[in-house]
């Protein structure tokens, strides 16, 4: 599978909540190679600290194995489109 896009500058409490609403896999992968299981909230914990910077995650890919996913976390990296995630 290859990165289905590259995310910049996310609130990380938004992502979470679209996170919690995905059905398949999703993984974050890194600029040095490592791939997490965002399903997984300690892959969470452990990804998404070193990628935070000032709140905000820096850079990062995101590959997932559902098309719907892909295609809700594609729509709130653009569009900050959480659709029915409970933000907060």
């Amino acid at each position: 599978m290859t990165p289905i896009l590259s995310l910049h500058n996310v609130d990380v409490t938004e992502f979470l909540a679209v996170l919690d609403t995905c059905e398949g896999n999703v993984y974050l992968v890194t600029n040095e190679g490592d791939r997490l299981n965002l399903r997984s909230k300690l892959c969470q914990l452990v990804g998404l600290t070193r990628l935070i910077e000032g709140g905000k995650i820096a850079e990062a890919s995101i590959i997932c194995e559902n098309k719907n996913d892909e295609s809700k976390l594609f729509r709130f990296n653009f569009f900050g489109d959480t659709g029915n995630a409970k933000v907060g």
